[in-house]
């Protein structure tokens, strides 16, 4: 395994966002479309809310990152997905998916599966029966929330194979893995998990990171160590719920070095051969 030092790396990825303030083309849904938007905002990146088909293909060209996330569907923005992400790619932009609920009904199935086969992924987010789901492995998902996995790191490698690009499964341990490394991050707090939208916020934050780091897997493992760190930071301060949304957005605009580097919590390993 060379030398990867994940704090390290995630102290950089978050200097060079702030620095660069990377624009990200989000196409997602109404439930979640101001905090993602926030979010991102916070980390250090300037978002973008397009997907009307008349405007997503010339949006997606300046941007660092496009994010396809299919959690409140309708078949004209899975159109308007895909020909953002084949612009995207045209491009050389990174494009990033958010599966939500996929595997609960036929058309989040079959909208997710006509995504893989016209655009290049290059990072899939999503809880552990979505991806368990998009790998065929046993799952339970009821609408959009994961039930059982059985095999939530081999979920990750699975996914990871299937796109060529790295996978993201989250959870109470992320697992993040691509072809040939896996990554578990011990980093957030439940409360993370007790509002909505936590998990389209950090295919956000993974969106940045991969906007400014050309490595999938370290974008992806190091945003979800950002992200986890300001979770633990935002549940300190926190009464619950309520008060834990407005206290992660600001351990998300507050996040610094020396927080990461006090915090994380992640191990490498590499992919049996």
């Amino acid at each position: 395994m060379p030398d990867l030092d994940l704090t390290e790396a995630t102290v950089a990825a978050l200097a060079e966002i702030r620095a660069r303030r990377p624009l990200i083309h989000q196409i997602t849904n109404y439930v979640v479309m101001n905090d993602t938007a926030n979010v991102t905002l916070h980390i250090g990146a300037s978002p973008v809310m397009a997907h009307a088909l008349g405007e997503v293909e010339e949006m997606v060209r300046y941007a660092g990152a496009l994010v396809l996330n299919i959690g409140t569907l309708e078949p004209a923005w899975v159109e308007a997905m895909v020909a953002a992400g084949r612009q995207a790619n045209a491009s050389g932009v990174p494009v990033v998916l958010d599966p939500v609920g996929v595997g609960a009904t036929r058309l989040r199935t079959d909208a997710v599966e006509e995504i893989l086969g016209a655009v290049r992924v290059d990072v899939v987010r999503g809880n552990a029966a979505e991806l368990s789901s998009m790998a065929g492995l046993a799952a339970a998902i009821r609408g959009v929330d994961s039930v059982t996995a059985d095999d939530p790191a081999g979920a990750a490698r699975a996914v990871a194979g299937r796109t060529g690009g790295a996978a993201v499964v989250s959870g109470a341990v992320d697992h993040v893995a691509d072809a040939t490394r896996t990554a578990s991050i011990s980093n957030g707090h439940p409360l993370m998990g007790a509002i909505t939208g936590s998990g389209c916020m950090a295919t956000a934050v993974v969106a940045s990171f991969r906007a400014v780091v050309d490595d999938s897997f370290v974008a992806a493992a190091t945003a979800m160590i950002a992200f986890g760190i300001a979770g633990e930071i935002a549940a300190r301060q926190s009464a619950g719920p309520g008060t834990f949304r407005q206290n992660l957005m600001d351990a998300v605009y507050l996040l610094d070095a020396d927080a990461i580097r006090s915090r994380a919590r992640a191990e490498l390993g590499a992919v049996a051969a």
